[in-house]
């Protein structure tokens, strides 16, 4: 299989492509026409939407993962505005490059994010469930739209719906692990918010069954099946690493120092299930926290 990838240097995009090489794919990195490329790579300037389209010629597949860091910083007016372009804006010229090749590829993996569903408690929630409210739901229900037309032009289009990254090289817990293990760790405002969390080997995994299961379509859940509270993770995360994790950072401490991104991605609750990998007969390498966090960290 011939598979373009977008963001791949990233976290997650990095992981894909090294994965998609050991089993013996080809990967073709999709990057910034001002960025120099290994050979094979594509030119594409997601802001612009300036696009080798020859070079897109001959790909079985694609898998998006572009788009600003959205813990990066304060959020900010014109952070925002770059959050949100660069994954509706680059996703849309994407996809309206795919749809004038001769022969686009068969499948289209695009990210989104459980931010989809916005702060709901403790409700349940599957790929049936509808968007919520707030920034990032907004931005999510944008960037989902822009991929569509990828489905009308009779490409397999898959929009993963991703949860909390876990890994030690990047993301969430890398940036918890020295509080945690000075001892400063502990529960974010009530700790009664669910964090819906995958590890991202499992990702990777989710990632590289949408690509070959020609029935998985739609909206996918990309999350363990295990979603614990934020008072469940940080505790198991102070019991692995041997550390106390008894010391609370008030929401309203959160607030100060971070504005609406603290309501939206420390405090709220998002309670997600991956209903459609599970029936699409995915089996997660980790779908229980302790162990997960005890692979991640100390094996």
């Amino acid at each position: 299989m011939i598979v373009g990838v977008t963001g791949s240097t990233g976290l997650v995009g990095s992981a894909l492509v090294a994965s998609l090489r050991l089993s013996g794919g080809e990967v073709r990195r999709l990057v910034r026409s001002e960025s120099p490329g290994e050979p094979g790579s594509i030119r594409w300037n997601p802001r612009t939407g300036e696009t080798d389209m020859a070079a897109l010629e001959g790909l079985d597949a694609v898998v998006h993962l572009a788009g600003e860091n959205i813990a990066g910083g304060r959020w900010t007016p014109a952070r925002k505005r770059r959050i949100k372009d660069s994954r509706v804006l680059g996703t849309r010229h994407l996809v309206q490059a795919l749809g004038r090749l001769a022969n686009p590829p068969a499948c289209l993996v695009s990210a989104s994010a459980i931010g989809y569903y916005g702060g709901r408690g403790g409700e349940k929630l599957t790929e049936e469930s509808g968007p919520g409210s707030g920034f990032l739901a907004e931005v999510c229900r944008e960037w989902e739209a822009a991929a569509q037309p990828a489905a009308d032009r009779g490409i397999r289009l898959v929009i993963l719906r991703i949860g909390i990254v876990l890994s030690k090289s990047g993301g969430a817990l890398a940036t918890m692990l020295t509080p945690f293990r000075l001892g400063l760790g502990g529960r974010l405002g009530s700790g009664g918010q669910y964090m819906s969390w995958i590890t991202l080997d499992d990702l990777v995994g989710a990632i590289l069954h949408a690509l070959h299961d020609g029935t998985l379509a739609g909206p996918v859940n990309a999350v363990a099946p295990s979603p614990v509270t934020n008072r469940e993770f940080t505790g198991t995360l102070g019991r692995v690493l041997n550390r106390p994790a008894v010391l609370p950072l008030p929401g309203f401490v959160a607030r100060l120092g971070l504005g609406e991104m603290a309501d939206e991605l420390l405090l709220a609750s998002t309670r997600v299930e991956p209903d459609r990998l599970l029936r699409a007969g995915y089996v997660f390498r980790h779908s229980r926290l302790e162990p997960a966090l005890r692979h991640i960290l100390l094996d």
